[in-house]
C-alpha cells in the first residue's frame, strides 16, 4: 500500500533575501518584470479561458498608479456554466484513485517551493504589499498546506471500521456530493490557495472566488496548479462581485462553503443557506474563519524587552492585517512606563513605504476601503480624548498608496469601541491594569470581545501562566505562552477560533479535511444465512 511520509515544514527553510545574495537579485528582476506590463487574467471555467465584458484593474496598494493586472469578472451566466463544468468534473475526479489526486498537490508544492517560488514571492509582495519575509512565510505556508493535506488525506483513507468474523467492513471515503464554494480573504496568499484545494485533495470540486484586491497573486497559484496537472473543471477560477454569490448559494448542488473573511459576511451566507435548506440535495457544510480582536496579556513578571519586541511583531507586521494580529493589550501599571517608552522609541523608526524598495519593513494597507475604516478609528480616538490617548503614531498618507503609521492608543476604559471592535490595521489599543488585579483582569479580557481567535500571555511566573491558560480557555483557539499571537505553522499550530471567530475547523490539520468527506460504510457478509429462522424458535 502506498504511503505519504510526514512532511517537513517549508517555513523552516525560507530565504533571507539578504543584500548580495543571488535570491535577492532574482527577486529584484522578477519584481521589475511583473510591473513591466499589466497581466490579463481571465476566468478559467472547465479548463477554458473566459474573457468577459467586465474588467477591473488590480493595482499595487503601496503605489496605486501601478496597474499589475486586468482581471475579467464572471457574470451570472458564467457562474452557472462553472457549476455545470464542476459537476461534470466531479464524476471523474471523485472516482480518481487517491494516490493520483494527492500526487497533483505534491507536485504543485514542489513547483511552488522550487522553480516557481521567486515569481510568486514577487506577486505576493506587489499585490498584497508584503515585505520579502512576510511573502516568504506566506508562500511557505501554502507549500505546507499542500504537503500536509496530502499526509492527512492518506491518514483519513487509513481510518477504517472494526472487523468481525464472517464479515468485512470498510469506509468508502467519498467527497461531498456537489460543489464547494471557496471564498478566501485578501490578506493571505496561502489561504487563497488552501480554501479551494483542501476540499479538492479529497475528491471534491470547487469554485474559487479570489478576493478582488489580490486576483493577481491568487491567479499565480492557479497557474502552478494547472502546471502540476490539476484536471480541467476540478477547480474553476471565477473572480466575481460578491453581489452575484446568490447564483451559487442558491444552487441545489451546493455542497459546502469554505470561507475566510468577516463575521458579518459569514452570518449572511449562513442565513441564506439556512433559509432554503429544503432545496439542497444535501445539507451544505459551512467552514468559516472570521477574524478576531486578538490580545496580548502581560503579567508583572514579564520581561519588558521581549514583550516590546513581540508587541511590535505581533501587532504591526504586515500592517496589522492578519486575522491573528494583536489588536488589544493588557499591561500592568508597573511595566507600562517602560513599555510605552520603548514603543514610542521603536515604532517611528519602522521603515514604511513601497515594498519593492527592500529597505522597507512595512507596506500599505490593502485598499481605499481598509484605509478609510482604519482612519475612522483613529479619528474616533482623537475625538474622544477623555477615553483614548494616542501614545505613538496615528499618521496616515494616501497620496501615493494607502499608508498608515503603526499606532498605539491607550484606553482609559477596559471596554469601548477600540477595545472591542476588529480594526484590521496597524492599531494596538492598550488597557493598563493595577498589578494586584491580574486575575480579575483576565476575566475582563475573556468577556470584552465577542471574538476568540488568538491570544498570548507573557510572564516568567509559572503560576501566572497556568492561571491565564485556565481563565482564558475559551478566549482563543490558538493560545501562546511567551510568544506573539501570530505566525501559526501548519501541522504545529493548526489555526482557527470559536465564538465569532468561526467554526474552528483548524486549517492545517486533519480536522479540516474531515469536513470535506462523507464516508459510506460497506459491509460484506462472507457467509450469508440460508434459513430465516432464529434459534429461539427451536
Amino acid at each position: 500500500m502506498w504511503t505519504v511520509e510526514r512532511p517537513v515544514n517549508d517555513v523552516n527553510t525560507i530565504r533571507s533575501y539578504s543584500p548580495g545574495t543571488p535570491e535577492r537579485s532574482g527577486l529584484e528582476e522578477e519584481l521589475a518584470h511583473l510591473q513591466a506590463a499589466p497581466l490579463e487574467i481571465p476566468c478559467v471555467i472547465g479548463g477554458r479561458e473566459v474573457r468577459t465584458a467586465e474588467v477591473v484593474d488590480i493595482v499595487r496598494p503601496d503605489d496605486r498608479a501601478t496597474v499589475l493586472a486586468r482581471a475579467h469578472l464572471a457574470g451570472e451566466a458564467d457562474l452557472r456554466e462553472a457549476v455545470a463544468d464542476a459537476l461534470r468534473a466531479h464524476d471523474r475526479w471523485s472516482r480518481t484513485d487517491p494516490y493520483h489526486r494527492i500526487a497533483v498537490f505534491e507536485k504543485a508544492a514542489a513547483l511552488l517551493a522550487g522553480p516557481r517560488r521567486t515569481r510568486n514571492i514577487a506577486a505576493i509582495m506587489l499585490n498584497q504589499s508584503k515585505n520579502p519575509y512576510e511573502a516568504e512565510i506566506d508562500l511557505a505556508e501554502l507549500v505546507d498546506f499542500w504537503t500536509f493535506n496530502a499526509y492527512y488525506a492518506r491518514q483519513i483513507y487509513d481510518l477504517q471500521p472494526f472487523q468481525y468474523p464472517g464479515e468485512t467492513n470498510r469506509f468508502d471515503w467519498r467527497p461531498l456530493e456537489g460543489f464547494v464554494l471557496a471564498i478566501p480573504p485578501f490578506n493571505f496568499y496561502s489561504i487563497g490557495g488552501n480554501l479551494p484545494t483542501a476540499p479538492a485533495i479529497v475528491g471534491n470540486v470547487s469554485l474559487w472566488k479570489p478576493s478582488r484586491a489580490v486576483v493577481l497573486a491568487n491567479y499565480e497559484i492557479y497557474r502552478v496548479l494547472i502546471e502540476a496537472g490539476l484536471p480541467a473543471g476540478v477547480v474553476n477560477f471565477v473572480p466575481f462581485p460578491s453581489a452575484r454569490a446568490g447564483a451559487l448559494i442558491d444552487h441545489p448542488d451546493l455542497a459546502g462553503i469554505h470561507f475566510t473573511g468577516s463575521y458579518r459576511t459569514l452570518v449572511e451566507l449562513w442565513k441564506r443557506v439556512g433559509a432554503q435548506l429544503e432545496q439542497y440535495r444535501n445539507f451544505p457544510r459551512i467552514v468559516g474563519e472570521t477574524g478576531g480582536k486578538d490580545f496580548v496579556f502581560v503579567h508583572p513578571s514579564a520581561d519588558v524587552r521581549s514583550t516590546v519586541v513581540q508587541l511590535v511583531r505581533g501587532a504591526f507586521e504586515y500592517q496589522g492585517q492578519k486575522c491573528s494580529a494583536c489588536s488589544r493589550a493588557y499591561i500592568p501599571e508597573s511595566l507600562w512606563p517602560a513599555v510605552s517608552r520603548a514603543l514610542a522609541d521603536e515604532l517611528p523608526h519602522l521603515p514604511l513605504g513601497p515594498v519593492d524598495q527592500l529597505s522597507n519593513y512595512l507596506g500599505a494597507v490593502i485598499d481605499e476601503a481598509a484605509f478609510s475604516t482604519i482612519d475612522g478609528y483613529l479619528t474616533y480616538a482623537r475625538d474622544h480624548p477623555t477615553e483614548y490617548e494616542i501614545v505613538v503614531g496615528g499618521e496616515t498618507d494616501r497620496s501615493r498608496g494607502w499608508f498608515v503609521r503603526p499606532t498605539v492608543i491607550r484606553s482609559r476604559t477596559p471596554r469601548g469601541k477600540l477595545m472591542e471592535e476588529e480594526i484590521f490595521g496597524p492599531v494596538l489599543t492598550v488597557y493598563v491594569y493595577p498589578d494586584d488585579q491580574y486575575a480579575a483582569t483576565l476575566d475582563l479580557c475573556d468577556t470584552t470581545s465577542p471574538y476568540a481567535l488568538t491570544g498570548a500571555i507573557f510572564a516568567s511566573d509559572r503560576e501566572a501562566l497556568r492561571l491565564a491558560e485556565e481563565r482564558l480557555r475559551w478566549s482563543a483557539g490558538n493560545f501562546y505562552l511567551n510568544d506573539k499571537p501570530t505566525g501559526a505553522v501548519v501541522g504545529r499550530q493548526p489555526f482557527g477560533g470559536a465564538r465569532r471567530s468561526g467554526t474552528n475547523d483548524k486549517a492545517g490539520s486533519i480536522v479540516n479535511l474531515l469536513r470535506w468527506v462523507s464516508p459510506r460504510n460497506v459491509k460484506e457478509n462472507l457467509v450469508p444465512p440460508t434459513d430465516w429462522r432464529r434459534p429461539f424458535l427451536g
